[in-house]
């Protein structure tokens, strides 16, 4: 039915019933017998069905520059993008320093209508801190070279990416969690084709009724499905395992990363300084590494990544990030300022050895979903918008099944292979080691060395017991330099509607006791960025685990780091979520 209105009608109809204010339509929508029995379970409900030629998952910078690409490419074609986040780039967190180079080829007269990018980065530093007041600057890579580059909220670009989509009559639904995927089982080709993907639910709460508010989910169907997810999205991780795209890469592995933005004192700020460090305070068998992007306005982006690698169940990593600022090179550009957003995600660092199969039947995967950060650079948002333009490209031309072929041999292959050994030179050698290595891939052989380092565990695989490791000792934080976690989670504008069933899910409810807390000292605990997971006393003389899944920032470090993988994250009721708005 809806199919047949035209799209800024079906738009705002969809708007309203999925996010629970169009109880008219819904009323419409679901007219029926009287007599009927009312259904006594969401899934007695039918879906409202809606057909488009392509539905992109995620309407991030790789997700939109798919849509954007296939109106070029294909003007007729229909493309709706959904998007859990409650606007357009509200779930959208990085450095963030943009490369320009696939912008330029997306919309080649960007620079004439008036984008949020306008500072350029201008003097790059790189510093190795030995100790909490020492550090010794030493010579940037070639591939961290920044001239030309632009320092930019990535929210506010992907804003502005959504508007040019617009502009193509491209129908953009946010607030809409894409919660499954929709398979033909009746396939010719002996596996299931994706047809699309059902939105999730609203108003239910936790014990699984139905509330006042409750709107069905919508099914989003199409010829195919652009999977552009971000990292380790629920749908992607499921299709992963679906269609085996990973049999022929490695393991694909992680790191969290953490940012703050800072008003600084106007006599410190230097539009278009870019600092990165490593070192200290992480220990000398854990990869991870900072920066320090004097943005505009003042206003300074703070970042601190850590390998979910690391072996010490003991290690915090938000006051890991904590301790970072207390190093002369970093207190002497804060003191005097104010921190104003907090937020935190993980980052996908497996490189050219972890790239699965990108296509399968009915759909396509790209992006973080799929894995092109550059570790080196600390970048992916330059790869993830080729990866969806090349992804439009082989949809326009009835040929999905080659994204993997022409992904490789596109320029996104020549800006990872060379930085392919970095990563695995830290985890196989220690931070000694993979610096050293890293000096002499960068700046002498240029990444041609003629062999390709393995990636030899997941993450999950990497923690040790916490009786082989030696407990942490953090300092108070001082409200001032450094933050409590619940203070600094008041930054990141993070709500969910709390009576809805827990998107954090256990496979078995007493494995976080069991093992977690007796054999890794309570590892959730120390991970989790937002205070997600705490141990409490159960009333029993014992200890349970209490999930505060209202606090999530949705970075899914748990299902990354978690020793069993006893944690599922999948996407609460869409809308929920951190809020970055443009400080991000």
């Amino acid at each position: 039915m809806l199919s047949l209105l035209p799209p800024f009608v079906r738009r705002n109809i969809v708007s309203s019933v999925c996010t629970g204010t169009g109880s008219i339509f819904k009323r419409f929508l679901t007219a029926k017998d009287a007599s009927e029995p009312e259904p006594s379970r969401p899934s007695e409900i039918p879906r409202e069905t809606m057909e488009y030629d392509v539905v992109v998952v995620g309407a991030g910078v790789a997700g939109l520059s798919s849509a954007i690409r296939l109106k070029q490419l294909r003007p007729e074609m229909s493309v709706c993008v959904v998007e859990k986040g409650s606007e357009v780039g509200a779930h959208a967190l990085s450095g963030a320093v943009l490369e320009p180079k696939a912008l330029d080829e997306l919309i080649p007269n960007w620079k004439e209508m008036d984008p949020p990018i306008h500072q350029r980065g201008k003097d790059d530093r790189m510093y190795v801190l030995l100790t909490n007041k020492f550090g010794v600057r030493v010579p940037t890579p070639p591939t961290m070279n920044n001239h030309g580059n632009y320092i930019v909220s990535i929210g506010a670009v992907t804003r502005w990416l959504a508007e040019r989509a617009e502009e193509l009559e491209v129908e953009i639904y946010p607030g809409f969690a894409a919660r499954e995927v929709l398979y033909d089982t009746h396939s010719s080709c002996g596996r299931p084709n994706v047809v699309g993907i059902a939105i999730g639910d609203v108003g239910i709460a936790k014990d699984g009724s139905m509330k006042s508010n409750f709107e069905r989910g919508v099914e989003l169907r199409a010829k195919h499905t652009v999977f552009a997810e971000g990292c380790r999205g629920s749908l992607t991780k499921e299709l992963m395992s679906t269609y085996f795209l990973e049999r022929d890469c490695q393991p694909q592995i992680y790191a969290l990363g953490m940012k703050e933005v800072w008003e600084v004192d106007p006599s410190k700020f230097q539009a278009g300084k870019i600092v990165h460090t490593a070192g200290w305070p992480l220990p000398w068998n854990t990869y991870g590494g900072s920066f320090m992007y004097h943005w505009e306005d003042n206003k300074v982006n703070l970042g601190f990544v850590v390998g979910l690698d690391y072996p010490n169940p003991h290690m915090n990593l938000f006051k890991e990030f904590q301790k970072w600022k207390t190093h002369p090179l970093v207190r002497k550009t804060l003191e005097g300022g104010r921190c104003i957003a907090y937020g935190a995600r993980t980052l996908v660092e497996g490189g050219v050895q972890s790239i699965p199969e990108l296509s399968f039947p009915g759909g396509v995967i790209i992006g973080d979903a799929a894995g092109f950060v550059n570790v080196l650079k600390i970048k992916g948002i330059n790869n993830s918008m080729k990866s969806g333009m090349i992804a439009a490209e082989c949809i326009a031309s009835g040929k999905p099944e080659e994204l993997s072929k022409r992904v490789r041999s596109s320029w996104i292959y020549e800006d990872l292979y060379p930085v392919r050994n970095i990563r695995p030179a830290f985890s196989k050698g220690g931070f000694l080691f993979g610096m050293g290595y890293s000096a002499l891939d960068s700046f002498i052989f240029r990444g041609h060395l003629p062999f390709t380092f393995k990636h030899s565990h997941r993450d999950c695989d990497a923690t040790k017991e916490a009786s082989k490791c030696k407990p942490i000792q953090y300092p108070k934080p001082d409200g001032k330099l450094t933050f409590e976690i619940t203070d600094a989670l008041l930054l990141s504008g993070t709500n969910h509607e709390e009576d809805q069933p827990c998107h954090l899910t256990l496979t078995d409810d007493s494995i976080p006791v069991d093992i977690n807390y007796k054999h890794y000292a309570g590892l959730e605990g120390q991970y989790c960025p937002a205070k997600v997971y705490e141990f409490v006393d159960d009333d029993n003389g014992g200890m349970r685990l209490s999930i505060s899944a209202q606090n999530c920032l949705h970075c899914k470090a748990c299902d990354i780091k978690d020793p069993t993988q006893n944690i599922n994250w999948v996407v609460p009721e869409g809308g929920g979520g951190p809020a970055y708005a443009g400080l991000m």
